[in-house]
């Protein structure tokens, strides 16, 4: 795998943090006394933090502000980023080699930026990392517009072909393909049911970073 630069998908990707993800919105729910749709979960997996907090508060005639349930969710993160979260296996040792290389990295990122710097600081990779955009910043979902990794790679002051895009999910994988980058699709369990599409779409496929190590050109 050569490579002059990296972006970096956060949850599921750099961190094993999925599964907080896939239960915050129908946990909340619940404690509200709301039963939630099975698909609850998969549909917000495509949403910036607002614009999920928003089709709850729709969808469930929720009584609080838009802002108070993203509030009430951002506790839940924030609490597990600060205290529990940790990197996938292999991630800190891969980066300081690719930074060792002078690869230059950046983050990017459907969860939203103060959250981001939390758990990337708890987990001590915050150093690695030239910068971090979010979906939220940049006005578009990965499964809608490559723009997000369009413009990490103009601030890495890179190109397509010189650039590697690190991704677990199937949707971003197939937005960041049909823009033209490579990619290494990253094995997750949330994507379980995924994993023969990113297989066969990825230009790289990994199980886990440990097996970086194993492979040459690096």
């Amino acid at each position: 795998m050569r490579l002059q630069s990296a972006i970096f998908d956060m949850d599921g990707t750099l961190l094993d943090s999925m599964h907080i993800w896939n239960s915050l919105a129908s946990d909340l729910l619940r404690s509200m006394g709301v039963e939630p749709a099975p698909d609850l979960g998969d549909r917000l997996m495509l949403m910036t933090f607002r614009d999920g907090a928003a089709l709850c508060k729709e969808e469930y005639h929720l009584s609080e502000t838009v802002e108070e349930i993203m509030e009430l969710t951002k506790a839940e993160v924030r609490a597990f980023y600060e205290n529990e979260v940790q990197a996938k296996p292999g991630v800190k040792k891969f980066l300081s080699l690719l930074k060792m290389e002078g690869v230059w990295m950046y983050v990017a990122t459907n969860t939203d930026r103060d959250l981001v710097e939390t758990a990337l600081k708890h987990t001590g990779l915050d150093g690695y990392f030239r910068g971090i955009l979010t979906c939220a910043e940049v006005g578009a979902g990965k499964k809608d517009s490559p723009e997000i990794y369009e413009r990490c790679m103009r601030r890495l002051r890179s190109t397509k072909k010189d650039t590697v895009i690190f991704e677990d999910a199937l949707h971003a994988i197939q937005t960041a393909k049909a823009a033209g980058f490579r990619v290494c699709g990253v094995y997750d369990p949330s994507a379980e049911a995924d994993q023969e599409a990113i297989k066969s779409l990825s230009d790289y496929y990994i199980r886990s970073f440990e097996e970086m190590f194993e492979q040459e050109g690096l």
